[in-house]
């Protein structure tokens, strides 16, 4: 993610802040100019209208869900409905009357409003249910019934429809989940990157005629999902899954695949563009060569050489995972990435750059 600031005071602030520490500044995401800005009040106290200093000579509103702490992005005055970019595509949320929901229900959207961050930079098709019913997407954030022996929420994809359960905004729940389930990595932020991939191989892959191509790289997707469900549960990942795929749910079946590796591709291009906001390197002092030498000075969300977000990509994993280490936590990428995964994630790359030269 890109670095922001306070445009009344030049203090560096986050994707998620709503006022500067430093000048008292309210702050607002103006996803027009891709940065956070500062806002001042327009009209009567109380008016939801706002001037953006990243802006100057228009109005716009806070979305609707500002009022909730669970967004901060802005509209402009004159445009339809109450909801942004981001908020619009939400179908269910849950009752936030009940302080414990609306946390978690914070905590998921602050996770979304980070993907959207990045589909809207990557420039992909997004369009709501409402507006296109067949291949629109919308997003159900729904808490396990009460009663003990009652239903429970599963995340998943359904047609454009994403279904987040409410229990993985809670760490602990999460953290139990992920270590059942023998995971190196959970998260929310993950989670929506993994569905949304779903999302995208219907609209970029089946629609987009390029069914040949996927299963070529995926292998045949035709294959019963639900058999191989039970399959992986019974059996778990082959021994050897390191060597063709990014995880070993990646193994259960090809749409599984596509979802985990393009996952991974968002989680590549987004931590990339924070190290190039940074002016990151590395250069280890021990090392002989230069395959552990990296500079990232481009924009990963432009079109660029598969080849060259790789080159980056690598050392600045293996620096982050041990900057984690030397704090006593797990690796921030605990993942190998195979020639044949790899050779994923470039598919992946050629679908959201379809113009880029092979």
């Amino acid at each position: 993610m890109r670095l922001f600031k306070c445009q009344a005071c030049g203090q560096i602030v986050h994707f998620e802040n709503t006022l500067c520490e430093k000048c008292g500044h309210r702050l607002a995401y103006l996803a027009a100019a891709t940065t956070v800005t500062a806002i001042e009040p327009e009209g009567p106290e109380g008016d939801n209208t706002w001037k953006a200093l990243a802006a100057p000579g228009k109005l716009f509103r806070l979305c609707e869900n500002a009022a909730h702490g669970s967004c901060n992005w802005l509209i402009e005055a004159d445009a339809p409905g109450t909801l942004c970019l981001c908020c619009r595509h939400n179908r269910i949320i849950p009752d936030i009357s009940l302080e414990e929901n609306a946390e978690k229900w914070r905590k998921i959207e602050w996770a979304k409003h980070r993907l959207f961050y990045s589909l809207l930079r990557l420039k992909l098709p997004l369009v709501t249910k409402l507006e296109q019913q067949e291949t629109g997407l919308a997003f159900d954030f729904l808490a396990d019934a009460l009663e003990p022996t009652g239903p429970r929420v599963m995340t998943g994809h359904d047609n454009g429809l994403i279904t987040i359960a409410l229990k993985e905004a809670d760490d602990a729940e999460r953290e139990k989940s992920r270590v059942a389930m023998h995971e190196p990595y959970r998260t929310l932020l993950g989670h929506f990157r993994h569905e949304i991939g779903h999302y995208y191989w219907d609209r970029l892959v089946r629609d987009g005629g390029k069914l040949d191509a996927c299963r070529q790289q995926f292998g045949d997707d035709t294959l019963d999902y639900g058999q191989a469900l039970q399959r992986h549960y019974e059996q778990g990942a082959p021994p050897d899954w390191r060597t063709s795929f990014v995880t070993a749910y990646a193994t259960m079946h090809p749409w599984e695949d596509f979802a985990e590796t393009w996952a991974h591709y968002m989680h590549l291009i987004d931590t990339l563009e924070t190290a190039a906001a940074f002016g990151l390197s590395t250069r280890p002092r021990v090392a002989e060569g230069d395959e552990l030498d990296a500079k990232v000075d481009f924009d990963p969300y432009r079109a660029q050489p598969f080849d060259r977000l790789v080159e980056s990509w690598m050392p600045l994993t293996i620096a982050l995972n041990s900057l984690n280490r030397s704090m006593g936590q797990p690796d921030l990428y605990p993942f190998v990435l195979s020639t044949p995964a790899l050779e994923k994630l470039a598919f992946v790359h050629g679908l959201v750059h379809p113009d880029m030269p092979a």
